[in-house]
């Protein structure tokens, strides 16, 4: 291998460190580029080891390595594989022993690494990995052992989230005949150990890290199921366990304010019987007491510094699995055990320390992700509300009694001194919260509230006057509890309540103080999303009930989104949703609105580095564009005077990012034109279809969606020019099984707004691939699109048309496409649209085609379809999937690519391809029927007797609604 290949990859590895944009994404475009070359991920493998290289750039090499293996190891049949054959076994075969010897920033690399490769070949396709790291567990070197464990722990890891499935259980299965003896024989040794070395400071630390890892395995070992090999060991295990948890040693304690390993391993510990209390009670029931008192003296024996977070969290969500499950009643129903865990473990923890006010005031995004995010799953404050609300679960009367009485007392010591005893109103404020909720969600708040809890007259007597404050600064942290408050009980709270306090909230927009500012936001933004109690589908709160709060809202609103220090997610997104409630009242604003959310556009897009701000940035243009668009056309042009600067500069600089925002906007913005449609989409579509764009899956459903547009309102003029390049768009996708249904997309656009005469040429050619690739490979995603396809197809050219065109291809194939698609998956077309359309063009098929009445057999296929169409009026949709069929979500095709996000503002809004002659598919069902039977009198009767008597039931409502008798 030429050192000039490694020299030059390495100048590009440390480019791709650099802060400099204009640097850094050039130097990441040539990785992209050179992934599709043969020996890439060897090449990055070497210089993983390279001794004489700077350990960044290993460091950074090995970084690059596992995101290469993460985009491309798993094999796409739609893709072209970018690793040989070659490379994969180059890899297999020199990974592990590279990641036992290399140092830890690198080892942890490379063992992901091993862990992506292993979701897709182990163990069929790596049959000899589990051996040989069990194998080198042999070797007694301890930092070989801890790279062996890493990595098992790294594969084993998935089992804990995985679904339940055969192949999964013949995996795990595997895993425990090979690994889980020897990872108890080595428990066993590591615990022989802990006690020969506890007094030798660096060779305990390797001993417990390796305790820590074996802690976590049997953590994922046992996820799905305990297994015998662990059952039959339970002794030993759970023995070990209860003494680590009473282990003391100063040499394993942190000095820092991270967590040491002895604190990782209790906490690993209190996670694993959390495990067994859950789930495997009867098996566990010997040994819970005994770990409720270690967990217990533990909690009450640990100080509140952060390093023991994790410890404390994990613990308390022991004791919590423990008093939610009614067998264990006995060890909490003693008031005096209630009180002492009130007052000893929850009181304590639900206080904020001073790192947790440092984080309020220096880092407010992590302090807002853990708090009305939900988050916080391992912070003490999340695990003591799970405690009170597990206690509650059993024992509510009496846990709220014992802390109306904690509440009352700190709130006198509130009153006595409020600058000094804020935390207890704190403390309050987040009690009663968790006290009162007894079921939430994040996308409605509290869904359930306690009757022993008055949340109305709490927010009257406590939040409001607290928030009339007229010193938007003053006690931030109560505030933001007093806001959350009021996001968490929107639903609970009248409207007049909620009314009252949006001029609040807008006020507290103002605030300096960023959590301020951004829960005031958030509850705005919740607020707005409530839903009108008598109607379901409408809003709560309409554009009548915030105009008197409008320059105020919409001002604080834009006074707070800055680029850079201004891309506050809550921020823009409550933006959105004021303009969802306004729709065309926010005209007025529009000149600063757009100048202000374009300054922004054009500032993110030099560097893109928030992705929720940016999306919900896009979905608020959206908003707007549609809402005053349709409202007033001549504002069209303002919005494209505006964005296309910005649209060109993204298609320039490639940031994908935005791209499929941009293609979004574009559809929007095309389909509100009238007629004139501007010069710059007829120099923008040439462009669209260049392969290179559709080769990109995150672009794909946004191209489409343009394209779709294009063909809607341009077909007689920019589309006709280049009908040949859509159609080999429309041949690429339709070769794919995760593209497919965008290809039928694009096929049935074609066919309702393109002028026949254009097609006509081409349709031979276009059935022949679609058959070519149901014959090649069928899925009931294409049959579903086929037969929205075919049916219409049927309705706009006729049904003669498409037999003879199906026939044409094969003689007889009509009835084979009547019998093998038409009748047997039919009732797996979903969408109300697509169903109209299969019902339609059925219906066209039942009554229009002549071959089907000309015999007693083709009658009977006559017969099945009509009840197969009566199937589609009346089952449920059919939504079984063969068992081979495992669709690629557009989202997990691997790659530099971005995703495709949808934004919900720019969904198509699909026209009705009847243009509203057909209101009722039932009536035209038998409108159509009659017109039959008058050209055959007494043989459709006749037909009809031979259908099930359920069917016959329906199909004579329908007749008896459209006032229809055949004859």
């Amino acid at each position: 291998m030429s050192s000039q290949i490694l020299d030059e990859l390495s100048l590009y590895l440390e480019k791709t460190l650099s802060p400099d944009p204009n640097v850094r994404r050039p130097a990441e475009k040539y990785l992209e580029q050179m992934e599709s070359n043969e020996n890439f991920g060897p090449v990055l493998l070497v210089l993983c080891n390279k001794q004489d290289l700077a350990i960044h750039l290993r460091i950074s090499a090995s970084i690059t390595f596992k995101n290469y293996i993460k985009r491309n190891w798993k094999v796409n049949e739609d893709c072209q594989d970018k690793i040989t054959a070659a490379d994969r076994q180059s890899v297999k075969s020199s990974i592990t022993d590279m990641m036992l010897t290399s140092p830890e920033q690198i080892q942890l690399q490379l063992s992901d690494a091993i862990s992506i490769i292993s979701r897709e070949d182990f163990p069929e396709k790596w049959p000899d990995l589990l051996p040989a790291l069990v194998e080198r567990l042999k070797t007694g070197d301890f930092n070989v052992t801890n790279g062996i464990l890493r990595t098992a722990h790294s594969i084993f890891k998935r089992y804990r989230h995985e679904f339940k499935s055969n192949e999964l259980w013949t995996e795990i299965k595997y895993v425990l005949g090979v690994f889980a003896v020897p990872l108890t024989e080595l428990f066993k040794t590591l615990m022989g150990l802990v006690e020969q070395h506890s007094n030798d400071a660096n060779a305990i630390k390797i001993i417990f890290s390796s305790v820590l890892l074996v802690t976590k395995i049997f953590r994922s070992l046992n996820a799905q199921d305990f297994p015998e090999e662990f059952e039959n060991n339970m002794e030993t295990w759970m023995t070990h366990f209860l003494n680590l948890l009473q282990y003391d040693n100063q040499l394993l304690k942190s000095q820092s304010e991270e967590a040491g390993l002895i604190e990782q391993v209790k906490s690993q510990i209190c996670d694993n019987v959390s495990l067994f209390a859950q789930n495997y009670g009867e098996d566990f029931a010997d040994y819970l007491p005994k770990f409720v008192t270690a967990v217990w003296n533990l909690l009450t024996s640990t100080s509140l510094e952060t390093k023991y977070d994790m410890l404390v969290s994990n613990a308390i969500q022991f004791i919590s699995v423990v008093a939610y499950r009614p067998q264990y009643r006995a060890l909490f129903e003693n008031e005096e055990s209630l009180k002492s865990i009130c007052e000893k473990i929850i009181i304590p923890n639900l206080f904020l320390r001073d790192v947790d006010i440092e984080t309020f005031e220096d880092n407010p995004e992590e302090y807002i992700r853990k708090d009305i995010e939900r988050s916080d799953v391992d912070t003490r404050r999340r695990a003591a509300s799970d405690l009170v609300q597990a206690l509650c679960s059993q024992f509510e009367k009496q846990v709220v009694a014992i802390f109306s009485s904690y509440i009352n007392a700190l709130l006198q010591e509130f009153s006595g001194n409020p600058q000094k005893n804020w935390r207890q109103k704190d403390v309050v404020l987040f009690l009663v919260t968790t006290l009162a909720s007894k079921g939430q969600t994040k996308k409605y708040g509290a869904t359930k509230t306690s009757e022993l809890i008055d949340v109305i007259q709490f927010y009257e007597s406590t939040i409001l006057p607290d928030l009339s404050d007229q010193d938007v600064n003053n006690f931030p942290v109560i505030k933001a509890d007093d806001m959350r408050y009021i996001s968490t009980f929107r639903q609970q709270l009248p409207k007049e309540c909620l009314i009252n306090v949006i001029p609040q909230l807008i006020r507290y927009m103002t605030s300096n103080i960023p959590v301020v500012h951004t829960y005031a936001c958030h509850a705005v933004e919740r607020i707005l999303t409530l839903k009108n109690p008598t109607n379901n589908k409408d809003n709560l709160f309409t554009a009548a009930d915030l105009q008197p709060f409008m320059p105020h809202l919409l001002s604080n609103i834009m006074n707070l989104l800055q680029p850079v220090t201004g891309e506050n997610e809550y921020v823009i997104k409550a933006f959105m949703r004021v303009c969802i409630i306004l729709q065309e009242s926010v005209e007025p604003y529009l000149d600063g609105l757009i100048g202000k959310m374009t300054d922004l556009l054009n500032a993110i897009s030099k560097n893109p580095s928030k992705p929720n701000f940016n999306h919900y940035l896009f979905e608020t243009f959206g908003i707007l564009i549609r809402n005053i668009g349709q409202k007033n056309k001549a504002l069209i042009e303002k919005f494209e005077s505006n964005l296309f600067p910005i649209f060109n500069y993204v298609l320039e600089q490639d940031i994908t990012e935005f791209i499929p925002y941009e293609f979004q906007l574009l559809s929007l913005l095309l389909e509100l034109h009238d007629q004139n449609i501007p010069s710059v989409y007829f120099d923008l579509f040439p462009f669209l279809l260049m392969p290179a764009l559709w080769e990109r899956p995150g672009y794909i459903p946004a191209l489409t969606r343009l394209l779709q547009a294009y063909i809607q309102k341009a077909s007689a003029t920019i589309v006709k020019e280049k009908i040949t390049g859509v159609l080999g768009v429309f041949q690429r996708l339709i070769a794919s099984k995760s593209n497919d249904h965008y290809a039928c997309y694009i096929l049935n656009s074609l066919v309702e707004h393109m002028p026949s005469q254009v097609l006509s040429e081409y349709f031979k050619q276009i059935f022949m691939l679609l058959f070519q690739r149901l014959t090649g490979s069928k899925t009931t995603k294409l049959v579903k699109n086929l037969l929205v396809f075919f049916s219409l197809y049927s309705y706009k050219y006729g049904v003669n048309e498409f037999m003879n065109i199906v026939d044409s291809l094969q003689a007889g194939m009509f009835l084979m496409v009547i019998q093998n698609l038409f009748i047997s998956d039919l009732q797996k077309v979903s969408g109300n649209l697509e169903r109209k359309i299969c019902a339609v063009g059925v219906t066209k098929i039942l009554t229009e085609s002549q071959v089907l009445l000309s015999n007693e057999a083709n009658m009977k296929v006559w017969i099945s379809l009509l009840e197969s169409l009566i199937g589609l009026f009346e089952l449920p949709e059919d939504t079984t999937v063969a068992d081979d069929e495992h669709f690629i979500e557009i989202e997990d095709i691997p790659g530099y690519q971005a995703s495709f996000n949808q934004l919900f503002s720019a969904t198509k809004r699909e026209p009705d391809p009847f243009q509203g002659q057909i209101p009722n598919a039932k009536i035209f069902l038998a409108k159509s029927l009659e017109n039959l039977s008058s050209s055959v009198p007494n043989m459709i009767p006749q037909l009809l007797s031979q259908l099930s008597a359920a069917s016959q039931n329906h199909l004579q409502t329908y007749l008896n609604e459209s006032g229809v008798q055949l004859r």
